[in-house]
């Protein structure tokens, strides 16, 4: 199809190019009742979309944005690809109201992904088991020697771009690329952390460093938290969503799901969805759930029933409940030589020294990464934080070249007064918009206060100046919809599987009992991997 084709349809695309030709995409009807309906694209839902449509059911998995194609509708502009994000109202309360956006949202097919910082890491194999191993959080219903071999599907699936050993951990393969080369950025995070005593390696990345099928190798653009307009980003927008239609599933995009249907034998039958100006119904056999952790409560909560008046799979009370958000606090200075740290993908090193020492005064671990901020999002940085405006402001981004900076990914603990409720308001769809209310806790403060710290420490010893905070800052959001071992515990349990209707399904960052202290995309799309293929041997067996 044409790009004007493209445009014309409003963004959809109703076939993919895919290593030197055109795939169709199957159109399934409404009536036709598919084996798996799955409501979001992004790490979760995408990737579990790919695999089941290999594994022979079909699939069609919708998402309330656009399809997008990076070659024709990406562009390096900071504020032209806020298109990427979920804008729609939210209200957002607590000691510490979290700011909706980029970070933690998003509206396209390929969802939060499709402009995700790329960061590719794996969860310490003791968070599995945080409760019983650690003393605190709650233990998850999966074997870290089992996800392993799922990390390893991912990072294949993506090209991850790593280190040829990594530090931390128990060993594995090589990474599937090189290394990124490294900015000066990159260098400064590693002469700190030499300074300081402590391991650094290069950040295992989603974008290729050599090229892969009609994907070319990074060009080191710096435009990294938006969509890639080279294609060098490899995310589920263009590795699992074509392998998915590849494989007989549809792509619904600009299809927003208000409503899930239960019969009265406590089984779904399908997903009350708005497009084209109109609400329509598509049957299903199976629903999935892949909304990530506001949406996904939110869908269940709005779909109350008189048999279920606290909302779907909700008989333990903990739909919504333990929201949680990864702290991403970060210190920044000036160097006398010039940095330009803006070269390259904003995190090409990393030290995740403290989630491996367990020598601290408080539960949970983080890493922190080199940064590189655009220009519109550093000006941001320095009225946010430091207060400044006008000519002052002007001054500070002459130094713009100058900068460095280093950024943390924090675990924050699992809290039940953190929470995604319906609000009465309504949105443009009639459906009760979402509240978030969140505040940190006592050992999340001595967790962020802790790392500010150390990165301050790294940063007087590369003989940075003028360094300061960056103190009131989320990102990664996880909770809401966990999973554990027992009906009362949880929502679903280890297979993503709700416990209460058997063929509704929760494959989305809203599963995780804890966060851990490094970026989550890896560890859902692992999950995902494993969840298709516990439902392929459950349909086997004749279980579904």
């Amino acid at each position: 199809m044409s790009p004007e084709g493209l445009r014309a349809t409003g963004g959809r695309a109703p076939d993919v190019f895919r290593e030197g030709g055109w795939i169709p995409m199957r159109q399934y009807g409404l009536d036709e009742e598919v084996d798996f309906l799955i409501i979001g694209t992004g790490a979760g839902g995408g990737t579990l979309a790919g695999k089941l449509a290999e594994h022979g059911f079909s699939v069609v998995a919708m998402d309330a944005g656009p399809y997008f194609r990076p070659l024709e509708d990406f562009a390096s502009d900071e504020t032209e690809q806020g298109k990427l994000y979920w804008q729609d109202k939210r209200i957002c309360t607590g000691e510490n109201p979290l700011q909706m956006g980029g970070k933690n949202s998003g509206k396209a097919v390929g969802g939060s992904m499709v402009h995700f910082a790329m960061v590719s890491l794996r969860f310490r194999p003791e968070w599995f088991k945080s409760r019983s191993l650690l003393g605190y959080g709650a233990d998850w219903p999966l074997d870290w020697r089992e996800m392993w071999g799922y990390y390893r599907q991912a990072e294949q699936a993506l090209s991850i771009s790593g280190p040829v050993t990594y530090p931390w951990g128990p060993k594995r393969p090589r990474y599937p690329y090189r290394a990124h080369e490294i900015n000066a950025a990159g260098k400064l995070l590693a002469k700190g952390a030499e300074a300081l005593g402590i391991k650094w390696t290069e950040t295992p990345l989603a974008t290729v460093s050599a090229p892969r099928g009609e994907a070319p190798p990074c060009v080191y653009r710096g435009f990294c938290r938006f969509g890639c307009s080279t294609n060098a980003k490899q995310s589920t927008l263009n590795t699992w969503i074509p392998r998915a239609i590849k494989a007989g599933a549809e792509i619904r995009d600009l299809a927003m799901a208000g409503r899930i249907e239960v019969d009265a034998a406590d089984r779904v039958t399908g997903v009350q969805f708005y497009r084209d100006g109109a609400w329509h119904f598509q049957t299903a056999r199976n629903v999935v759930v892949a909304g990530y952790a506001v949406e996904t409560p939110r869908l269940l909560l709005n779909s109350a029933t008189q048999r279920h008046p606290q909302g779907l799979a909700n008989s333990s009370g903990l739909v919504g409940k333990y929201l949680m958000s990864q702290s991403n606090q970060a210190v920044f200075g000036r160097m006398q030589e010039e940095v330009r740290w803006y070269k390259g993908p904003p995190s090409l090193t990393l030290t995740e020294h403290w989630n491996y020492e367990d020598k601290k005064d408080f539960f949970g671990g983080y890493c922190w990464m080199a940064q590189g901020p655009l220009p519109i999002e550093w000006a941001f940085i320095q009225t946010g934080a430091r207060g400044i405006w006008g000519e002052a402001l002007r001054q500070e981004m002459m130094q713009y070249n100058h900068q460095v900076g280093l950024k943390m990914v924090g675990e924050t603990l699992p809290d039940a007064r953190n929470t995604v409720t319906l609000a009465e308001e309504t949105d443009q769809y009639g459906l009760k918009i979402p509240r978030i209310s969140f505040s940190w806790g006592e050992n999340d403060k001595a967790l962020i206060q802790h790392a500010i710290g150390q990165m301050t420490r790294s940063m007087e010893a590369i003989g940075a100046e003028d360094i300061f905070a960056q103190t009131e800052d989320a990102n990664h959001l996880a909770g809401t919809a966990r999973m554990g071992f027992t009906p009362q515990d949880s929502v679903v349990n280890a297979d993503c599987r709700s416990w209460d209707i058997p063929n509704l399904w929760i494959c989305d960052g809203s599963v995780f009992p804890t966060t851990g202290g490094v970026n989550p995309s890896l560890t859902i799309q692992a999950i995902a991997l494993r969840t298709a293929d516990r439902i392929k041997a459950m349909a086997q067996r004749g279980e579904l």
